[in-house]
């Protein structure tokens, strides 16, 4: 039993070329065909990007629906972060991630958990999108491993994914990598970094999954619309788990 999932900061749309192009990231999506996508640093109701729910937009050019959480809402303006899909899923869990107070003024992170059902298999998933500080990601990485990984809901095949702004060497990776796994260590091959998209050199993008879930491909699209869509690259993670017993 097989699923596909994408993680992808999309930059609010607007590509290393400065163009807002909404249609254009679900080009690159659609190209690499996932069953779930995480999308982090969407804008929904925004003046800088038009007004457009960047998160419906793209759900709807994909066929896909969305589930949105906004971490940071100015009046009617939000900003966050959604998973898509077609398959048959429901709402878990949305809110907010701690923040580091010694800092004021850091942007606020928030996680989306959605439960996707696929081939009798039925997959938790989260996204989220941690802060720039490294004592904040730690923070957060305690959190998300605390308050949703210990999560009576979340068992196997369990996936956690997004853009984690923590490299492998990182203190809140290693939180989170001591109950789940890197998904692109299991692969048996070399890691692939994702960001910048024009040469990516910096993994911080990561997909990490709860036990008895093979990775069987991992892929990062490196064409010319992908390298230009957003300043991240798309990281693709194919996943599997055994049949379900009758």
């Amino acid at each position: 039993m097989t699923l596909r999932v994408m993680t992808y900061n999309v930059h609010r749309c607007v590509g290393t070329d400065r163009r807002l192009d909404p249609g254009r990231i679900a080009d690159v999506i659609a190209a690499a065909q996932p069953d779930v996508v995480a999308l982090q640093e969407l804008d929904v109701g925004r003046a800088r990007t038009g007004g457009v729910d960047q998160a419906h937009a793209i759900a709807q050019l994909l066929g896909m629906r969305s589930h949105f959480h906004a971490a940071l809402k100015v009046e009617e303006e939000r900003y966050g972060d959604a998973i898509l899909t077609a398959l048959p899923e429901r709402l878990v869990r949305a809110g907010p991630l701690p923040g580091y107070p010694r800092i004021p003024g850091l942007e606020p992170r928030g996680a989306l958990w959605v439960e996707v059902e696929k081939d009798g298999v039925t997959w938790q998933v989260i996204n989220t999108h941690l802060g720039l500080v490294p004592k904040e990601q730690q923070v957060q990485a305690a959190a998300l491993a605390r308050d949703w990984l210990a999560d009576a809901r979340f068992v196997s095949p369990g996936v956690l994914l997004g853009d984690f702004n923590a490299t492998p060497y990182s203190v809140a990776y290693k939180i989170l990598a001591g109950g789940m796994s890197d998904a692109q260590k299991l692969n048996g091959k070399t890691p692939t970094a994702c960001f910048p998209s024009s040469f990516p050199f910096l993994r911080i993008d990561h997909v990490f999954v709860t036990k008895k879930v093979k990775v069987t491909q991992v892929s990062s699209p490196f064409h010319a619309k992908s390298r230009t869509a957003s300043d991240h690259l798309p990281l693709v993670v194919d996943l599997q788990v055994a049949a379900p017993s009758p």
